[in-house]
This record gives C-alpha cells, sequence and structure tokens, in this order.
C-alpha cells in the first residue's frame, strides 16, 4: 500500500525552510501532497493559486511530491486523499504547543492519521514566510532563505 503524508500550511510564500522539511519527508514516505490552504484567518500576500505555483517551481526536481490546495478540515481532506499521516514543520519550543493541540484535535477527529513533526536544518529553524515577506519589504536580501523564483515573485508583487 502506498504511504501518504499531506504537508499542509498557507505557505505565503513558501521557504528554504518549508523545502527542508519537504525534502524530509520524502525519505519516509512514498507519495508527499503539499496541500497549500485557504486559512480565512490570514490574509496571504499571494493568491492561492499563486502560492501553489511558487511551490509547484520550487519543489519540480523532488520525486513524489504533489502540490494540491484545500479548504475546509484538514482531516476531512487526508481522508480523501488516502492519507496515513499528516507532516508538521516545528521551528522552536514555542510551535509546540500549537501543533501539538492541532494533532491531539485531528486524532480526535480520525484516530488512523497520524501526525509526524519534522523539524527543518537548524539554519532555517528561524525562517518564516512573514518575516521574509518584512525583510523583503524593508529593503534587505531574501537570497539565502527562499528559492530564486519565490524571490522574484515576491520582488514584484511588493512593487506592485
Amino acid at each position: 500500500m502506498k504511504r501518504i503524508a499531506i504537508y499542509p500550511g498557507s505557505f505565503d510564500p513558501v521557504t528554504n525552510g518549508h523545502l527542508d522539511v519537504i525534502e524530509r519527508a520524502t525519505r519516509l514516505f512514498d507519495e508527499v501532497i503539499v496541500a497549500v490552504a485557504d486559512n480565512t484567518e490570514k490574509h496571504p500576500l499571494f493568491s492561492m493559486e499563486e502560492r501553489r505555483a511558487l511551490v509547484e517551481s520550487s519543489v519540480i526536481k523532488l520525486q513524489g511530491v504533489k502540490v494540491d490546495t484545500f479548504n475546509g478540515l484538514l482531516v476531512h481532506y487526508a481522508r480523501e486523499k488516502g492519507a496515513c499521516a499528516l507532516i508538521r514543520g516545528l521551528r522552536a519550543v514555542s510551535d509546540f504547543e500549537f501543533e501539538f493541540q492541532m494533532a491531539l484535535m485531528n486524532r480526535q477527529m480520525d484516530s488512523t492519521i497520524e501526525t509526524m513533526f519534522l523539524m527543518p536544518k537548524d539554519t532555517y529553524t528561524y525562517l518564516s514566510s512573514r518575516l521574509i515577506k518584512e525583510i523583503a519589504r524593508l529593503g534587505g536580501d531574501i537570497t539565502p532563505f527562499v528559492p530564486e523564483t519565490v524571490k522574484s515573485q515576491l520582488m514584484a508583487k511588493l512593487k506592485a
């Protein structure tokens, strides 16, 4: 049976930290679906389709990775895709409490879907999409933090 994992997120934009977690997940699962979420509580800079396209261009060389969009409950989406696991990235201890609560709630809704926490390389633990957008807005160099396609799209979006 094919082992499928879902890596959900807003990816506004996708960072090298996200990509590191995706690459780590591909070593554990036959297929990793990067699921770009339509989070109504966030006000993304990029549209859902733009975020999807940025992720697709960033993972093109990774085997076993698909990119999709979703809205609604993650466990419903995971069940629909036949996933056995949810991948969540942990950057710091401060992420853990929220992620732990989410994992327990997801387990309550569907105990057949496991949550796995993966940490990015230590060089990416401080990265967040929010910080990258702020650095770019203030004229800083985001080259070490995102793929080149993301950098060019972000800079174009901020100039518009």
